[in-house]
């Protein structure tokens, strides 16, 4: 117990947002298993469909301040160089 009444109250905010961003960070990690199940499949079609989500929801993810921007830039490289690496054409 706090002697003070805001620190009660910003103890209830931080649960609020922690709460909030772990719900924004789950649907990141979701997207991005079905993308690497995508890829494992060998399944192009859906892996570009699940690229885009990824995509739209890590820019989400750092517009609203749960994960930074190069952390974001980093997620987002490393998942179209395995995409590109996967269904590039290997004309040899």
């Amino acid at each position: 117990m706090s002697v003070h009444s805001s620190a009660d109250k910003r103890h209830v905010q931080s649960l609020v947002r922690r709460m909030r961003n772990r719900r924004v960070k789950s649907q990141v990690h979701t997207s991005g298993r079905k993308f690497l199940e995508a890829i494992k499949a060998k399944d192009q079609a859906t892996a570009a469909e699940c690229l885009k989500n990824l995509q739209a929801e890590i820019d989400a993810a750092k517009s609203k301040g749960v994960v930074k921007a190069n952390a974001a830039s980093r997620k987002k490289s490393r998942m179209y160089k395995l995409f590109n690496k996967t269904f590039t054409a290997k004309a040899e």
